[in-house]
Parts: C-alpha cells; sequence; structure tokens
C-alpha cells in the first residue's frame, strides 16, 4: 500500500511553517537562543554565567565565551558518570562518540531528551518534507527506508543506563515504533558491532525487500549496495529495487562517490538529496535540485553564530549571529544548543551561498583532516603514527603528506602517504602496518572504517625521493621560513602534483 499520499499533508504543513519562518529568521534565532537560555538558567554553567538575568544576544555573547570540545570534555565526562544539571536540566543518558580531538581518541556528545525530539527526529522529518516538495510524483511510503546505522561498540565502564556509541545507533534504539515498521534492517541486525558479520546480514535483511529510499553514509553505503548487487548477480541497483528513488546523504562529501552511485543506479528514477547531520545535531537540509547548498533549519533548537574563516585563528575572533551574516563568505560554524553545547566551535567550515533562506554549502574543516570515508582523520593522529612506524622501522621521516584514493566499482578506498625519508627502512611493510594499527588506536572512526578490511582497504605508503617535497614547495613559491606541504588533505590535489 502506498501511504505517501496520506502523509503528504503532515509534511506539507512543517514545509509551510518553514517557509514563513525565513521571512523572520533573526527573530527565530533570538526566540530559540532565549528559549535555550531560560531552559538551562539552573544548571551548573547557567549559574556559572546568571542566564536568569541574560535578555538578549549581546548579553549572551558578552558572558558565554566560546568553547572546544577539550574545553568541555571534563563536565562531559562528569555527565557520564552520572552528575545532573551541569550543561542542561537534568541527567543525561546517551551519548554520541565520533572522532576524538588531541584530548582523546573519540568525543563523546551529550544526547538530551530535547535534543532527540528538537533537533535529530525533526531534521530527519525536514529532509522528508524537503524531498516530496522537491520530488510531487514520489512514492516514498510505499515501500521500506534502508538506514544503515553503527552500534553501540565503546571502551568506557559506564553506570547502568547510560548508553554511548553512533549517534546512528541511538537513533535506531529510540525510534518511532511507526518508523521502525517502515524500515529496514531490525534493529538487532542494526546495532550490530561486528562489521564482518554485520555486512552480510544487512545484505539478507535488504536484498529482497521492497526499498525506495536509502539514509546514511555514501562511503559505508557503497560497500552495501556492491555486496547486494554481487548476491543477486546485477548490474544495477534499480534491478534489486525497483522502487528505489532517493538516496539521504550526508557525514562525508557526496562528490568523491556520485559519478559511482551514477553509474549503478537508473537515473532516471534516482535522486540524491545532501544533509548536514553531525553528531552534534541536525543542522541543513538540501532543499532545491538546482543547487546542492543546504537551506540551514532555523527551529531545531540550536542557535547559530559565524566565525569569519580570516578570524578563526585569532584569541579573540569576530562572532556573528544569523542576521549579521553576508553572502559569499565562509565561516567557522558556532552552535548553541538543546544538547548542553554552548558557543560551540564544530571545527566545521561553511560558505554561505544565499540569505533569505540562508544556504549553506560544507567548505571544510578549520586544520588539515581526511573524512573521505567518515574516518575524521586529523594531523594529530597523523603525526602519533608516523612518529610510532619510525621509532618501530628505526628510521626517520623528513616530511610526509597524506590523501585519500577514491573507491572504484572494483575496488575498495585507502590512504596513501607519501614519505620522505633518512633511509630505506628494513620492511615499508612493517612501517605501514605500524601506522596503520597505531591510527585505529587513536582514532575510533578510523578504526571503525577499517574493521575487517570491510569500507576502508590498509593505507599504502610511499617514498618519494629526497628533497621532493621542497622541490614542490619551491613550485608554489613556498620554500623556506615555516611554510610546510599540508600533512593531511581531504582530496588529491597536493598529492597528485607532488607525484608529478
Amino acid at each position: 500500500m502506498n501511504f505517501t499520499p496520506l502523509v503528504r499533508g503532515h509534511f506539507r504543513s512543517r514545509l509551510e511553517q518553514q517557509t514563513r519562518y525565513i521571512r523572520y529568521a533573526d527573530s527565530v534565532q533570538q526566540g530559540t537562543l532565549v528559549s535555550l537560555v531560560e531552559k538551562a538558567a539552573l544548571t551548573q554553567l547557567g549559574r556559572k554565567y546568571d542566564f536568569s538575568t541574560c535578555r538578549t544576544y549581546r548579553d549572551f555573547a558578552s558572558r558565554v565565551p566560546l568553547y572546544t570540545y577539550e574545553d568541555l570534555r571534563p563536565t562531559v565526562m562528569r555527565m557520564i558518570k552520572g552528575e545532573k544539571d551541569l550543561l542542561w536540566p537534568g541527567r543525561v543518558m546517551n551519548f554520541a562518540q565520533s572522532s576524538g580531538t588531541s584530548g582523546g581518541k573519540s568525543k563523546y556528545i551529550p544526547i538530551t531528551q530535547d535534543s532527540f525530539k528538537l533537533n535529530h527526529y525533526q531534521g530527519a522529518s525536514d529532509v522528508v518534507a524537503h524531498y516530496l516538495n522537491l520530488n510531487p510524483s514520489s512514492r516514498i511510503f510505499a515501500g521500506k527506508a534502508l538506514i544503515l546505522g553503527g552500534s553501540f561498540a565503546n571502551e568506557l565502564e559506564l553506570p547502568r543506563g547510560v548508553m554511548v556509541g553512533d549517534l546512528s545507533a541511538n537513533l535506531i534504539e529510540f525510534m518511532n515504533p511507526l518508523v521502525n515498521l517502515m524500515r529496514v534492517p531490525s534493529k538487532k541486525v542494526a546495532l550490530m558491532e561486528r562489521w564482518e558479520e554485520k555486512l552480510p546480514a544487512l545484505v539478507d535483511a535488504s536484498m529482497n525487500e521492497d526499498i525506495t529510499n536509502l539514509s546514511g553514509v555514501p562511503s559505508w553505503f557503497l560497500t552495501l549496495i556492491k555486496e547486494v548487487m554481487s548476491r543477486k548477480g546485477v548490474q544495477c541497483l534499480h534491478e534489486v529495487w525497483p522502487h528505489l528513488e532517493v538516496f539521504f546523504h550526508g557525514g562525508i562529501s557526496f562528490a568523491p562517490y556520485r559519478k559511482q552511485y551514477e553509474q549503478l543506479c537508473d537515473m532516471s528514477k534516482m535522486h540524491f538529496l545532501d544533509t548536514y547531520n553531525a553528531s552534534e545535531g541536525f543542522f541543513a537540509v538540501q532543499s532545491s535540485w538546482d543547487t546542492t547548498a543546504m537551506m540551514l533549519l532555523l527551529d531545531v533548537g540550536v542557535f547559530y553564530e559565524f566565525i569569519p574563516i580570516e578570524d578563526a585563528e585569532s584569541c579573540t575572533p569576530e562572532v556573528y549571529p544569523i542576521w549579521e551574516i553576508e553572502a559569499g563568505k565562509t565561516y567557522e560554524l558556532v552552535i548553541t544548543a538543546c544538547n548542553g553545547l554552548w558557543r560551540y566551535r564544530l571545527g566545521d567550515t561553511v560558505l554561505v551561498e544565499q540569505l533569505n533562506p540562508v544556504k549553506i554549502k560544507i567548505a571544510g574543516r578549520t586544520s588539515c583532516f581526511i573524512n573521505a570515508f567518515g574516518e575524521e582523520l586529523m594531523v594529530h593522529n597523523a603525526d602519533h603514527a608516523i612518529t610510532a612506524a619510525s621509532h618501530a622501522t628505526g628510521i626517520n621521516v623528513l616530511n610526509y603528506t597524506a590523501a585519500p584514493v577514491f573507491a572504484t566499482t572494483t575496488t575498495r578506498g585507502r590512504h596513501e602517504w607519501l614519505v620522505e625519508l633518512d633511509r630505506e627502512p628494513e620492511s615499508m611493510e612493517q612501517f605501514a602496518q605500524v601506522l596503520d594499527a597505531t591510527l585505529k588506536s587513536v582514532n575510533s572512526d578510523y578504526e571503525a572504517k577499517r574493521t575487517g578490511d570491510i569500507f576502508l582497504d590498509p593505507p599504502t605508503v610511499r617514498v618519494v625521493p629526497r628533497g621532493t617535497f621542497d622541490q614542490w614547495l619551491a613550485a608554489h613559491g613556498k620554500l623556506g621560513g615555516q611554510r610546510k606541504v599540508p600533512r593531511l588533505s581531504n582530496d588529491r590535489h597536493i598529492v597528485d602534483e607532488i607525484l608529478r
């Protein structure tokens, strides 16, 4: 039975509400901030900054400093152990685990009951609302959704009732039972920890279902659908799921994967919709086929601030609310949200493509990184791993850089490392193995992607001749001083130049 006509009215009402809000973005956002401050007035942080007398944005911005995760880590760990009323009212029982910063292997982002309801689930609903508006002929509720999630695997000793795991695992655990009727796989399969067991279980659970929509990270889904197609012995995904019509994707850039998906699908039937959905919150959704820029969600329990990218490294950066930003400029995004993150620097940079409504594109991170496969590899991870590999093999790395090698229709993705050494080690294989093992030990997302060689192959390490990096720097007028080749890049521009 096709339920799409029956639910269109609900989603249309929500879209009309958002359309009204577009005209009053400043008022909606100021109202969101007032609501957040009032609710948290009696928390430890609210008392510290006297939220009870905080009436305006300027009051708020003058009292509350900018926070990074490392600033909040000690408080979050107290919350995990059971303390209440610290960053948000009451006791928080759920936490989303994501890649760590320099202070630890993982970050643990609070998921309050308010953020479940007002943000994460509402954001997912808004995605569907915008898609139905963009595709009037959709029959999305005539079949089932295939949602690819993570697990509750973690390395903490937890009090009773506290749950720490991937954001998707938390969302699946508490999903509305009615939604579960329209979704595969079962919760048991969705929350399996070991991917070498989970992947075949996902194939079994989905290959004979009538799937109309996919939701997840592009790199992970590519592995799954290739396995489904292989099991079915077909060349086109629509031979397995003839009514498949949309992929709601997020987490990493879709650009490197789009061509592969287009090759695997019948594009006369298929749509792709971009979302900005992070552990810290659901922030934006693509609302037009004309651009992949995403409309910022104004009323989902998040107050947004923006730091001009040129000011991001300043000790006292200028910070602007949504009603003071400019189109065409790139900003570092700062959020205050109903999960207890206050003036929190996400580390993401966004390009504001337009105003009224505000539409953004994710421009990157505030520092070098690789997140081509959802691994969120940071420079401090790479430095640690290079050091460990050097010590294990008894050689010195003079310089290095790394970039992704994207998956093809016949190969998985991997990282490629270019290194200059003071001498050749006895075993580059050992160097690569120690590098890989160390990255797994310091970065939980990299470890998850590398588990069982299912989503990400082992890294390859290529030794380049002495002086190669200096030649590249000289060619770009950057030789000397403190200039250096970026350690990590999320594309292959620099690596390919160096190899040439």
